[in-house]
């Protein structure tokens, strides 16, 4: 239970980064960063889609909840803490790779200097990833009872549909492996 009621949590912090990570991509904000993100890490259009999606949800969810000033300014306080903090991320995991790749060139890898680059990068965006998630949780918290049913039922959905693209994608990996159904029926004997 403990463990469900963990990555419960984790997950809504990480709908609350990737809903605020689309909305930061939204072109109305002159000063927004450019597209990218969670959505953005598949590649391509498909990315862009889930990006979009997102962004719309997040859109949605903001009329719904008919913020008061204080409210709206924790919104906002969560989305720029947000924006930066992703802008960090990316630009560290960029400084990371260039730092790789020089290293790759030497005749012998360090890597020693390899894991302590990556524990250190890893650290600083556990750090980033609290601070957003900080942000996200204080505006949560000022949220009357009705406003918290609302982001509570906009979550469960987002999870229901996150676990049917999950066992879609289970069901779509076991045939093209050859792997038992995803019922987990072993398949019967060959003569």
């Amino acid at each position: 239970m403990l463990k469900q009621s963990r990555i419960l949590a984790i997950t809504a912090a990480a709908l609350a980064m990737t809903i605020g990570a689309a909305n930061a991509a939204t072109p109305a904000a002159p000063d927004a960063p450019p597209p990218g993100g969670p959505g953005m890490a598949m590649g391509g259009h498909g990315g862009h889609r889930m990006e979009m999606r997102m962004q719309q949800q997040l859109n949605e969810l903001h009329g719904q909840l008919k913020l008061n000033a204080d409210q709206e300014k924790l919104w906002q306080t969560a989305l720029d803490t947000m924006k930066q903090n992703h802008a960090a991320m990316r630009e560290s995991h960029k400084q990371m790779r260039q730092q790789f790749e020089s290293m790759q060139q030497q005749p012998i890898l360090d890597l020693n200097a390899m894991h302590a680059a990556h524990q250190k990068i890893e650290q600083q965006n556990a750090q980033l990833r609290e601070q957003t998630s900080t942000a996200w949780l204080n505006f949560y918290n000022s949220l009357n009872d009705q406003q918290k049913t609302t982001v509570s039922t906009a979550l469960k959905k987002h999870f229901a549909k996150m676990h049917e693209r999950e066992q879609k994608m289970h069901e779509h990996w076991s045939k093209q492996h050859g792997a038992p159904n995803a019922g987990g029926a072993t398949p019967p004997a060959k003569p």
